[in-house]
């Protein structure tokens, strides 16, 4: 295979960051849309905790989904992170939810973190992706965040 350049491919590497923990509302309809079905799931609490910080989620965020023809899912979760040194983080996680067949799902994201200057500065210095994982029958998610490594 050609490429349009001779330099050596470096893959990027991920680093576990934290995971979280989120309590949920029940889903409220939208209706319909020209993209699809849309929806809103409030956010109303939960923990999260990694190697560099913990804390809890704030309530009043939401979880802002479209539901295309295809099946596939479209979230657009905004909400707030406060670290246990009062630190308030704001956080926009985008995913993709392909469901297969097979009762699998391809269920990744783009992580993007807003931290106030001092100790947690660093979020604001790196790119995020994370994974979603459903904790049904409760009405709780858990978002695993990894932060892309040179």
């Amino acid at each position: 295979m050609t490429y349009l350049s001779d330099l050596p491919i470096a893959l990027p590497r991920t680093e576990f960051a934290y995971e979280a923990i989120f309590e949920l509302e029940p889903a409220m309809a939208l209706g319909q849309g020209p993209l699809g079905e849309r929806r809103i799931i409030p956010i109303t609490g939960g923990r999260f905790a990694g190697p560099r910080l913990r804390g809890t989620v704030l309530p009043g965020g939401a979880d802002r989904q479209l539901i295309r023809a295809d099946g596939v899912k479209h979230l657009d979760a905004l909400y707030e992170l406060q670290t246990e040194d009062g630190a308030v983080i704001t956080v926009n996680n985008r995913v993709l939810i392909h469901p297969h067949d097979d009762g699998t799902q391809y269920a990744f994201s783009h992580v993007s973190l807003t931290a106030p200057q001092g100790p947690h500065s660093w979020l604001n210095e790196k790119m995020f992706v994370g994974t979603l994982h459903s904790l049904r029958p409760q009405p709780r998610v858990l978002i695993r965040v990894f932060s892309l490594e040179a």
